[in-house]
């Protein structure tokens, strides 16, 4: 099942790039991140309540509360240089770059949560890196 949420990702992940593309130009990038983040706290917030899930804010604790907000900070730090990355380049270049973070976060989670690296993970991060200098070198 989290196959089918990950290929949702990566398909919407995609129309976000093409999107933004054409809604930052003429716009200040931050602007456009603003704005973006309003309908997806809009749009989160309504899911939450519709499926009920309000209460479960009590059972967070403070460590939860912590890292979500530096999750969300790094996010809204993401989208800020993301937007201001595509208002200048093409999607075919910055998009590539961004998901350079799939290798990061594979060498993040290695350092930080002790995650074992395999050879096939290795060779996949290393494999995505090359992939994205063949892109943009273009």
């Amino acid at each position: 099942m989290w196959w089918t949420y990950a290929l949702l990702s990566a398909l919407f992940a995609a129309l976000t790039a093409v999107f933004a593309k054409v809604g930052v130009k003429g716009v200040d990038s931050d602007l456009a991140t603003a704005l973006r983040t309003i309908v997806i706290s809009v749009m989160a917030w309504a899911i939450v309540g519709f499926r009920g899930l309000l209460p479960g804010i009590a059972q967070l604790t403070k460590l939860n509360i912590i890292f979500l907000c530096l999750s969300g900070i790094a996010t809204g730090l993401s989208w800020i240089f993301y937007f201001k990355a595509l208002q200048i380049g093409k999607v075919s270049q910055v998009a590539p770059v961004d998901k350079l973070s799939v290798a990061l976060a594979i060498i993040l989670s290695v350092i930080f949560l002790g995650e074992s690296l395999t050879l096939k993970t290795a060779i996949g991060a290393l494999l995505i890196v090359i992939g994205t200098l063949v892109l943009i070198g273009s």
